[in-house]
């Protein structure tokens, strides 16, 4: 059995912190997180409100022991979700504290972490300690080839479909051996599946994300004697956003900690919102029962948010059932209520928070300081659309990333191969790109003698080209394949710098001639080429490198590079989670839309209670201004239906909400002079159901609103007016050629005329399609 590593003398020796008798980095704490802070012994939950500092918390708490000597920075274990999450961790520890901070091998992801322990112990779940990490894209090819060898139809049982099944079999902690009966894919070959998937990885010397914690727990449930070990060494464990732990991290997570350990969870059970894949809110909620005399501080002291708006989040959050409960506050009592409009379809949506992004910046406030936070992606064309329509710069957050990039997997696939000759995937990916005219046939007759021995690709190569099994046309190049790869795995060893070492290998093996052939999209992968050597400067090694893009590929849900500074950012409301924004706008807001039919179809009440805590997340966004709408009407995947407001609407307090329905579309009658709110005594919405929000508000505008003389009708029956049409008879009187202007866009020239609409070729803002009312003679 491995050993634990022993403390490196450096680390012992290294000079630590004088102590004070007043530690600077504990001023400015209020006196809840004061005693997050201090409590240190002990299981411990810090209950941690949207925008009470718990960051702050937990790097305090972790340079407090530092600072304190209670342990050494090795004998602390830190997880965290995200790699940025980690890093800043470890900046302000550092920041904090100073050079007590360094030495901290054991603060990371749960992967991160997880992989350290792997590759110490890995010949016990019959791996190598060079073992590679799939990303998805060989996942998903090595589970192709599976399902062709059991003659499963790919398309109907998809690869991706199937990984997602085994993604989920690892998140529960269950093994091939112990997959529940109810658990199946492609008509009861899932865990046969499932076990040749384990036994093809352990052939190639790989596992894939869900492996590391699995592997873990597999290695820590077996070997007491090395878990007892491991809790030995972790004098103190702190595990940050504890409310998104799965299964898998709850057991690895337990096999680590005593029942009377020193364990300080940091959570929100209000913002557990990944249930989708494989969060299990339950985890926070029975913190008390896993270790009993468990303290527990509530952080509810607000720093971002107003107290309208946290006055909306708190009474929305209340509605559910399964929480611990608490009640945010703040000292800031200035601030807009929150606006809640009705309009008509999604279209007259996007014209309204178009038409307020524009007034808020002629204001003064910046684009990227403004946020549209949707429930799904289908919401996002509708402002896309009018964003570029009106010229307003906006990103949307979440699209491909750069290590998803042909080019950039490409030159991750030699790098893997020159670390690891085991693995074939990134094999069967190069060895032929550049062409070198190695076939399709020949390739996969060299992957059927591979596994019909049992040897990796690679060595299979070597002895095919010493034979005639293979055409000399293919072992020429197969040798020279070979030769270069030895070459390149040669100067490593020999300590030329990794990414001189990927600059070389681009070279000599063609790839970058070939993108400089490509004259349409070659410059720009150079580029990318460029921009990854440059990237690999930051590693120690070519291992710790691609460890690190592993795991970024997989945790990382959202591009933290991409530049929206200067524009409106677009995003999930998933995606949004821990950003904040001073004007954040809350679209779609109807039932089916959100809450999401599926997610309630599918789970229920706990389906339900999530959807509440994503809106709560949503609401809590905003510092200063959150604006919420519904439609009537909306195109849901290509049909147009009628809508009914969100049963969130209903929920939230009429003291902190301002309601509006700019179009008067509920309760209007025709010379209406001012739009009434929606909530005066129209009828309710919910059919079924009447919450307390409802009640209150109909209590509240029976109060403040006399009954009017006339019978207030259910539907419009104003007079529309016609704003857009192609019709010929509604010709404008305007004509080709004819010289506009544009308050927005400026002077143009008209190009063509279709009914009341005008194609214009703006001087500045190039063509645009308008209605001929926006415009003017120039």
């Amino acid at each position: 059995m491995t050993d634990l590593p022993a403390p490196r003398i450096s680390d012992l020796a290294r000079a630590q912190t004088p102590q004070g008798p007043a530690a600077d980095y504990l001023s400015g704490l209020n006196p809840e997180q004061r005693e997050a802070v201090e409590t240190t012994e002990g299981p411990v939950l810090v209950l941690a409100g949207a925008g009470t500092g718990k960051t702050r918390v937990l790097t305090t708490r972790l340079a407090h022991i530092l600072a304190t000597g209670r342990a050494k920075p090795w004998e602390l274990l830190v997880v965290t979700f995200t790699n940025k999450a980690a890093r800043e961790m470890r900046e302000r520890i550092g920041h904090l504290i100073g050079p007590s901070s360094e030495g901290l091998r054991w603060l990371g992801t749960f992967h991160s972490v997880a992989a350290q322990i792997l590759r110490r112990h890995a010949e016990l779940v019959g791996l190598k300690s060079s073992f590679t990490i799939l990303d998805t894209d060989d996942q998903e090819r090595l589970l192709k080839q599976l399902l062709e060898a059991a003659n499963i139809d790919t398309k109907r049982f998809t690869p991706k479909s199937l990984a997602h099944m085994i993604d989920h079999w690892k998140n529960r902690g269950w093994t091939p051996d112990k997959l529940p009966p109810g658990e199946d894919f492609a008509n009861g070959k899932g865990p046969a599946l499932y076990a040749a998937y384990q036994a093809r990885l352990a052939t190639l010397n790989a596992c894939d994300f869900g492996d590391l914690l699995l592997h873990n727990i597999t290695i820590l449930s077996k070997h007491a004697d090395l878990a007892e070990e491991y809790r030995r060494r972790f004098r103190y464990i702190l595990v940050d956003e504890y409310q998104d732990t799965n299964v898998a991290q709850y057991l690895w997570l337990r096999l680590l900690t005593s029942s009377t350990g020193n364990v300080c969870c940091v959570g929100d059970d209000d913002q557990s919102i990944y249930g989708w894949r494989g969060a299990e809110v339950d985890n926070i909620l029975r913190f008390e029962r896993d270790f009993p005399g468990a303290k527990v501080i509530r952080l509810e002291r607000n720093y971002r948010s107003t107290k309208h708006i946290l006055g909306a989040a708190s009474a929305l959050i209340a509605a559910n059932q399964d929480r611990l409960g608490k009640t945010l506050w703040t000292e800031d009592d200035s601030g807009d209520k929150v606006r809640v409009r009705g309009v008509w379809d999604g279209e007259a949506e996007a014209r309204l928070i178009a038409d307020e992004i524009e007034t808020a910046r002629k204001q003064g406030m910046n684009y990227k300081d403004m946020a549209v936070l949707v429930r799904a992606s289908f919401q996002m064309r509708a402002f896309e659309e009018r964003f570029l329509m009106l010229a307003i710069p906006y990103v949307v957050i979440g699209g491909p990333r750069f290590f998803e990039r042909a080019e950039i997997r490409d030159a991750h696939a030699y790098l893997r191969l020159i670390q690891s000759e085991d693995d074939d995937l990134a094999f069967e990916r190069i060895v032929n790109v550049p062409k070198r005219g190695i076939g399709d046939t020949s390739v996969q007759k060299i992957l059927h003698i591979a596994r019909e021995n049992g040897v990796s690709a690679m060595r299979a190569v070597r002895h095919l080209i010493t034979t005639d099994e293979l055409q000399a046309r293919t072992r020429t190049p197969l040798a020279n394949f070979v030769r270069d790869l030895d070459r390149w795995r040669d100067l490593m060893a020999m300590g030329t710098p990794h990414w001189q070492v990927t600059e070389t290998l681009l070279d000599e093996s063609g790839y970058t001639a070939m993108q400089k052939a490509d004259r349409t999209s070659g410059q720009t992968r150079l580029d990318n080429l460029k921009e990854l050597t440059q990237s690999m400067q930051s590693f120690e090694t070519l291992q710790a490198y691609l460890e690190h893009v592993s795991l970024v590929m997989d945790l990382e849900r959202r591009d933290e590079n991409a530049d929206g500074s200067g524009s409106v950012q677009i995003m999930t409301l998933h995606g949004a989670k821990g950003l904040e924004f001073p004007l954040v706008f809350l679209p779609g807001w109807e039932e089916g839309v959100f809450p999401s039919q599926r997610s309630i179809d599918e789970k229920g009440v706990k389906g339900l209670e999530e959807e509440r805590r994503l809106a709560y997340v949503g609401v809590t966004r905003a510092k200063q201004d959150a604006r919420i709408s519904f439609a009537a009407n909306r195109m849901v995947y290509g049909r147009w239906t009628s809508q009914l407001p969100s049963r969130f609407v209903d929920e939230l307090p009429i003291a902190h909400v301002e309601p509006q329905s700019d179009t008067g579309y509920y309760g209007a009658s025709t010379g209406m002079k001012e739009a009434k709110s929606r909530w005066d005594d129209a009828p309710s919405f919910g059919g079924s159901y009447s919450s307390p929000g409802w009640k209150r508000a109909q209590t509240y505008t029976a109060a403040q609103t006399p009954k009017p003389a006339y019978a207030r009708r259910a539907v419009i029956e104003g007079e529309g007016r016609l704003i857009a049409t192609a019709d010929p008879k509604a010709a404008s009187g305007w004509a080709r050629g004819d010289r506009v202007f544009h308050q927005k866009f400026g002077y143009g020239q008209v190009r063509a005329v279709e009914g009341n609409k005008l194609v214009v070729s703006f001087d500045k803002a190039g063509e645009k399609k308008v209605i001929d009312t926006f415009v003017e003679k120039a």
